[in-house]
C-alpha cells in the first residue's frame, strides 16, 4: 500500500479498502493540521475543523474527480472548514466578563522595545490573525506553507491573479500593522516586518 499513489489509495478507498484512507491521512495529516492551526489559531479549534474536513473528505471521495492531485483536494475541504469556524467566531463577538477590564486607576503599560525573537513571533502571527480571512488564508497557503500561487488558487477555488491580489494586499495590511518592528539597518532590525516571525526549514515554509 505504501507504494501506492494518493490517487490510487483514493480509489481503493471507494473501492471498499478500510486501511486506504487512513494511508492517504498518514501522509498529509502534519501539513493539513499545520494549515488548520495557523489559520484558527486555536488547537482545539483547529482539531475539530481537520476532524470535520478530513470526515467530510472521507464521505465525499466518490466525488473525486482527479481534476486536482489529492493533497490540493484535502487542502481545500482543509481550509474551507477553517474558514467556516473564522466566519461563525466572527458572527459570535465576545463580551469580555465583568472584572476582566483593565483596573480602575490603572494606566496602561507602554509596550516594550519589541524584540526580533519568539515576541516578534507571536506579535507576527496575531497580526495575521487580523487580515481578512480571505487573505489570511491566501497568505498561509503562499507564504507560509510554501504553495505556488497556482496551487492555491487550485486549493480556494479562484483565478491566481486573484491570489495575487489578496496575497498583495494581505502583506500591505501586515506591513501596516507591523510598522514598528522595523528599525534602523545594522541595529538588529527586521528588514520586512509583513514576513517577520514565519518559521523556515529547509529554505521553504513551513
Amino acid at each position: 500500500m505504501l507504494s501506492l499513489s494518493d490517487e490510487e489509495l483514493l480509489a481503493a478507498h471507494v473501492a471498499g479498502d478500510r486501511d486506504a484512507f487512513a494511508e492517504i491521512v498518514r501522509r498529509h495529516r502534519d501539513r493539513l493540521w499545520a494549515v488548520a492551526m495557523r489559520t484558527l489559531h486555536d488547537r482545539e479549534e483547529a482539531a475539530d475543523a481537520l476532524q470535520d474536513a478530513l470526515l467530510k473528505a472521507y464521505r465525499s471521495a466518490a466525488g473525486f474527480r482527479g481534476e486536482a492531485a489529492v493533497t490540493t483536494w484535502l487542502h481545500r475541504i482543509v481550509v474551507n472548514a477553517c474558514l467556516d469556524r473564522v466566519r461563525r467566531r466572527q458572527a459570535r463577538p465576545t463580551v469580555p466578563l465583568p472584572g476582566q477590564g483593565e483596573p480602575e486607576g490603572h494606566a496602561r503599560p507602554e509596550p516594550a522595545s519589541p524584540v526580533v525573537d519568539h515576541d516578534t513571533h507571536l506579535v507576527v502571527r496575531d497580526a495575521l490573525q487580523q487580515l481578512p480571512e480571505e487573505q489570511r488564508a491566501a497568505l498561509i497557503l503562499v507564504d507560509v506553507q510554501g504553495y505556488s500561487v497556482a496551487e492555491v488558487a487550485v486549493i480556494l477555488g479562484v483565478a491566481e491573479g486573484t491570489v495575487k491580489s489578496r496575497c498583495s494586499r494581505g502583506r500591505a495590511r501586515l506591513a501596516v500593522m507591523l510598522g514598528h518592528l522595523r528599525n534602523p539597518a545594522g541595529h538588529g532590525g527586521v528588514s520586512d516586518p509583513s514576513r517577520a516571525g514565519l518559521d523556515q526549514t529547509g529554505g521553504r515554509p513551513v
